[in-house]
């Protein structure tokens, strides 16, 4: 599946297809062992194994999560890609109308070997936060 010659946005884009798949398996052949995932408040998380979790629960989390690409540019093995990205909370097992989102995103890929080494997040989580803020119980009186 991985080629060392193979090009750094054909990695990326099988990267995004993994993604729209929700392919765990996908997703975690694409990246190197010791890729780090650097989320858009600059928080990362290191391992292959360890995002292979990450994913699964984001996944539960966000089912029917996607990403989209309007833009890639590619210099060496780093790939700046711009987009949007989008789902539903899942909220008791349902995914209600009013926990849609969708948010403009850019990605930074580090391509090495044929395999995503960096995954980096930059996008306005607001629309989530939002959500979040709005399904959290209120305490009792």
């Amino acid at each position: 599946m991985n080629s060392v010659n193979e090009f750094p946005v054909d990695t990326v884009l099988r990267f995004l297809q993994g993604i729209n798949r929700h392919d765990v398996d996908r997703l975690a052949e694409s990246m190197t062992e010791d890729h780090v995932f650097i989320d858009s408040l600059g928080h990362s998380v290191s391992g292959r194994e360890t995002m292979r979790s990450g994913w699964r629960g984001y996944f539960a989390f966000c089912p029917d999560y996607w990403v989209s690409h309007e833009e890639i540019f590619p210099s060496g093995q780093r790939v700046a890609v711009f987009g949007a990205a989008g789902g539903t909370l899942a909220a008791d097992g349902k995914l209600p109308s009013e926990n849609i989102w969708r948010t403009s995103a850019a990605w930074l890929a580090i391509v090495e070997g044929g395999l995503v080494k960096q995954w980096r997040v930059y996008a306005d989580n607001k629309p989530v936060y939002d959500i979040l803020a709005r399904s959290k119980p209120l305490p009792d009186p």
